[in-house]
């Protein structure tokens, strides 16, 4: 009994030691991000990306919305079999087209992680340098945080954009 109550205690010890050399801080990536000269350029090729496909989607579309009442009014004079042909036609051109939707929305959106790959990048070295400069042990997201005793205390967001050579915008009090 006396064994376990020494190493309750030394462990006691020990966790209290760590905790006292403990400085965690957080920040907001995407604060950071949105404040790069970057991203704005980034933001210009995904939108130039996903024009290109909006106005394919659109041209798709219209042809097939044409071939349609094509056959809305033409279905009357057809005989049953040519109708059910053109119906199937419809059909598998209407799937085509979802499907051309769906891989434009999944290439858009590799597309996204593409160019915003290396500003991330960019954010994590700063950050990792900020808290190997400041001391920090431990650098948290501030959206993984559900209590903040005081914001501006732990906050690196601003120094993370300076190292990054961006100056953050003044902080209006409330």
């Amino acid at each position: 009994m006396k064994k376990v109550l020494v190493l309750m205690l030394a462990f006691g010890l020990f966790f209290n030691a760590y905790a006292q050399n403990t400085k965690i801080g957080f920040t907001n990536a995407d604060y950071v991000l949105s404040l790069m000269p970057e991203t704005k350029e980034v933001e210009s090729q995904i939108a130039a990306y996903e024009k290109q496909f909006t106005n394919s989607i659109q041209q798709k579309y219209q042809d097939f919305q044409t071939k349609v009442a094509e056959y809305q009014q033409n279905a009357p004079t057809m005989t049953e079999q040519v109708r059910a042909q053109k119906e199937q036609e419809l059909q598998a051109e209407n799937q085509s087209l979802q499907k051309f939707q769906q891989d434009a929305e999944q290439s858009i959106v590799k597309k996204q992680q593409e160019l915003y790959q290396p500003l991330y990048g960019k954010i994590q070295t700063a950050i990792d340098k900020v808290a190997a400069e400041n001391g920090y042990t431990h650098i948290l997201r501030a959206e993984a945080l559900l209590f903040i005793s005081d914001e501006k205390k732990g906050d690196i967001s601003d120094m993370v954009l300076r190292k990054l050579g961006v100056e953050p915008p003044a902080k209006t009090e409330e």
